[in-house]
């Protein structure tokens, strides 16, 4: 059953031409007095109409409708995209032309949208940039500008000065590193060597490397009971180590003073696992979370920055376990704690 509002040009040419033969016919019929002159008007009239109305139908919305397509793709149209407009595009009812137009309105609002907000966070990012640089390059330009103006002459500053200038220098570097390491990351110029391993040797290890700051800290490392099984994952294990190192350090750098950092291993199916690295620390406000993994985001930032690091821990975090196709995720209550965990493919 034809609904009018699905007819193509051809059938809306169709059914009108039929109406208007009918018309003609039973005229004939009424004044000529005969069914045969009235049938042979119909036919005749039926014919002339349906090809007359279906011509100038086509040509006329169909000119119009090219034009449209035309300014959707915005290209000067190729042999096949003139075969479409010429024996595809005449066969589509004006509703299915209507939905095209309004998916590729939806596409482009969205397009719009997404513009706007890359174009805020490059904003952003920049602003961020510029102010990372900006605090280590002022502190040694004071730092030589005194050298410069005597203190190199005395022995009771000039260490001290040159000692600041350098870690200033360092977490320069540092920085610049991180960003290096994010664009080698985004580029996949850094192809992943995947091996196996077990998780629990590997977290073990990290804790080692750290164990010098979360002595000073106070802070127990340890594996939550009951997740001691060894498990067997198949990833980059140096990238691994530097997700382990970096979760760790923020686990000890942001936990409380004699508190726990607690590493748990958990099977989510049959062939994947999740590792979470939590801390009983301050925690993060909820309005924080969806934005943690963002270069250089801070929640507290006269505080992360008095604890040292480029702010781009997590970001390089985020890239590392999504360049093995898996997932990061944050989970975090103030003056509870928070837990950062990623999963990983198991043997």
């Amino acid at each position: 059953m034809f609904k009018a509002k699905n007819l193509s040009p051809r059938q809306l040419s169709l059914v009108t031409a039929v109406i208007l033969s009918l018309v003609v016919g039973v005229g004939f019929l009424l004044v000529s007095g005969g069914w045969k002159a009235g049938l042979v008007a119909s036919v005749i009239f039926f014919a002339g109409s349906f090809y007359l109305i279906s011509f100038v139908l086509e040509w006329f919305i169909y000119r119009k409708i090219k034009l449209i397509y035309k300014f959707i793709y915005q290209t000067k149209a190729s042999k096949r995209e003139e075969t479409y407009y010429k024996y595809i595009l005449p066969q589509k009812s004006i509703d299915e032309v209507r939905e095209d137009v309004e998916q590729w309105a939806e596409q482009r609002s969205a397009e719009i949208e997404m513009l706007k907000s890359n174009e805020a966070y490059r904003k952003e990012f920049l602003q961020n940039l510029a102010h990372e640089f900006k605090t280590p390059i002022f502190a040694i330009q004071g730092y030589v500008d005194t050298l410069l103006s005597g203190a190199l002459e005395n022995p009771a500053v000039n260490r001290k000065f040159l000692e600041s200038a350098a870690r200033n220098v360092d977490r320069m570097v540092n920085l610049v590193e991180d960003l290096d390491e994010i664009s080698r990351l985004e580029s996949g110029e850094q192809p992943l060597s995947q091996s196996y391993f077990v998780i629990q040797e590997l977290i073990h290890e990290v804790y080692d490397s750290l164990a010098i700051k979360s002595s000073a800290a106070m802070v127990t490392t340890i594996i939550k009971k009951g997740c001691e099984q060894p498990v067997t994952v198949r990833a980059d294990k140096e990238k691994i180590r530097q997700v382990l190192i970096n979760l760790v350090d923020n686990a000890i750098k942001y936990g409380k003073t004699g508190g726990t950092v607690t590493a748990g291993i958990y099977k989510t199916d049959e062939g994947h696992v999740l590792v979470e690295i939590s801390d009983d620390g301050l925690g993060i406000a909820e309005e924080h979370l969806s934005r943690i993994f963002e270069r250089f985001y801070r929640t507290d930032r006269g505080r992360s920055r008095d604890k040292g690091g480029t702010g781009l821990g997590l970001a390089i975090c985020k890239h590392i376990v999504e360049a093995h196709g898996q997932t990061i995720h944050v989970r975090s209550k103030p003056d509870v704690g928070t837990s950062v965990g990623f999963t990983l493919e198991v043997k």
